[in-house]
């Protein structure tokens, strides 16, 4: 007797043989790729790998050349995005895209906002997005703000709720966690735990491999546009998927080069902004890494803004190279040395429809102009320079930086600074969205620049890195600079600790004795 309850599919999505090309670019090689029911699955490979490209074939937005796609083992071609999302499959990609001068509930309910003859039913769009929220923990993000008036880490939080409220069955999160802090991350994770509870299965894409073995399933590689293997992660040696990921053995993520610590070449004393920072001191010395920790609004973006000019100091002092110097331009700053890597490549860091080689040179021509004009083939073989030494997957110095995976633009962002040749540099979050194999790359080139003498504040989320690489970590909270001590002083526990506000001191190396029993 045949039984009238359908059975559940064996795979939710299934992906046979997908090639896509761009040109002569090959961008996916004939990948295989499937996920369960209720499975998260994570997606592994280096920038360049093809990661990107394949879930936007998933998501409608690109068709592939040849291959073929099953969800719930029935075939799918999506024509669309929309078309896509009305399937079932949501999609929260790398780079933010928000509509900017929307509020945050109007971006979390677009295209999906609940309407009566045409009018919107104000209350029941509020009560939808609240419960959005609710699912990340972030209830108390106003809702009527407009989005570009939140912090990008904070705007990655609106474009999760926005993937939430379709109620998808596949849900593909892009490097979800590049801008979040830690306590962010596990709060989405316990969010992804009850999605997976509820039957929907995640694509999960990160550089994080730590990350990938606390919450996903299963996994699969892909280097240069192949499905090289797959497997249960839990089982997964870390090593071996490394090796997997970039063809070759990683032994030292966190390089260390002895370098000595010399005279102070910028001080930031009780510095405010508008709103944030609301007291940072800082002193940073020559040759020096100096990390700062925090939570996602804490002030740590703000504190570097305000340093480099780009936002108004309201109160505090700043001197460079010794010399008073609290209200500079950017111009000025750039003058004096100093440069800043912006956390928002996309808005800030780099200009899109211009090519690798304008935007490495643009903040500085000398030894490339001739007599006010700029030949193609200096500035060319100048971004070459730079191209090779970072090893950026790029057909040529000429191409769009537009065109490039999220950590390879990353890579031209970084580039210009070290082309400028600054001899204090302001990153922030300076490794967010790039590959496991890049980091070790940036690291490295972090250590010899502070070997050089080069002064660094590195801002970043990933506490691994800042107890990795860093001589110095402090930690912003509240929009203070709450504690600083030397890295090798610091556990990852400590550095929460402080930052939320559980361990309250000033510039004490004193810790809390129940967080010491609890290691």
């Amino acid at each position: 007797m045949q039984s009238s309850v359908a059975e559940t599919p064996a795979l939710r999505l299934q992906m046979k043989g997908v090639r896509k090309s761009f040109g002569a670019t090959k961008a996916l090689r004939g990948v295989s790729f499937e996920v369960g029911p209720a499975e998260v699955h994570t997606l592994i490979g280096e920038n360049g790998a093809g990661k990107s490209t394949l879930m936007k074939v998933i998501s409608g937005v690109h068709a592939p050349d040849e291959g073929s796609i099953l969800l719930d083992g029935q075939p799918f071609q999506p024509k669309n995005p929309q078309h896509a999302r009305l399937s079932g499959i949501a999609m929260i990609y790398q780079e933010l895209n928000l509509a900017p001068d929307l509020s945050v509930m109007e971006n979390i309910t677009l295209g999906d906002e609940p309407c009566s003859w045409g009018w919107r039913r104000i209350s029941e769009q509020r009560a939808r997005t609240l419960e959005a929220l609710e699912k990340l923990d972030h209830t108390s993000l106003p809702l009527d703000l407009p989005v570009n008036r939140l912090s990008i880490a904070e705007q990655q939080i609106v474009e999760i709720a926005r993937a939430l409220i379709g109620r998808p069955k596949v849900l593909i999160m892009d490097e979800p966690t590049s801008s979040l802090t830690q306590v962010d991350v596990q709060n989405l994770f316990r969010v992804i735990g009850r999605l997976k509870d509820s039957g929907v299965s995640v694509v999960y894409i990160s550089h994080f491999l730590e990350e990938c073995q606390q919450i996903s399933d299963r996994y699969t590689v892909l280097r240069d546009g192949e499905s090289v293997a797959s497997g249960d992660m839990k089982k997964a040696d870390l090593q071996d998927i490394i090796h997997q990921m970039v063809g070759r053995e990683m032994k030292d993520i966190y390089p260390r080069k002895e370098h000595s610590i010399g005279e102070p070449v910028l001080e930031m004393e009780a510095l405010a902004g508008r709103e944030k920072p609301r007291s940072a001191t800082i002193q940073l010395c020559k040759g020096e890494i100096f990390g700062v920790a925090g939570l996602v609004g804490a002030g740590r973006t703000e504190t570097l803004r305000a340093c480099f000019g780009l936002d108004k100091v309201a109160a505090g002092r700043i001197a460079v190279f010794g010399q008073e110097s609290t209200h500079a331009t950017p111009t000025q700053r750039l003058s004096q040395g100093m440069g800043l890597l912006s956390e928002n490549r996309k808005e800030e860091g780099l200009l899109l429809n211009r090519d690798l080689a304008d935007n490495l040179t643009l903040t500085r021509f000398e030894g490339i102009s001739k007599m006010g004009f700029i030949p193609v083939r200096a500035q060319t073989e100048k971004a070459q320079h730079w191209i090779e030494k970072l090893q950026v997957k790029t057909r040529s110095p000429r191409q769009n930086v537009g065109e490039l995976s999220g950590g390879n633009q990353q890579k031209i962002a970084i580039a210009r600074l070290l082309h400028h040749d600054a001899d204090i540099l302001l990153l922030d979050e300076p490794t967010r969205g790039i590959d496991i194999g890049s980091k070790a790359q940036i690291y490295s080139l972090i250590c010899e620049l502070a070997k050089r003498g080069k002064a660094i504040v590195f801002v970043s989320s990933y506490l691994p890195e800042l107890l990795g690489i860093c001589d110095t970590i402090g930690v912003m909270c509240r929009g203070e600079i709450k504690t600083k001590r030397p890295a090798d002083q610091w556990t990852e526990h400590e550095l929460i600790g402080v930052a939320v506000g559980q361990i309250a001191e000033s510039g004490s190396n004193e810790t809390d004795p129940d967080l010491q029993s609890a290691e």
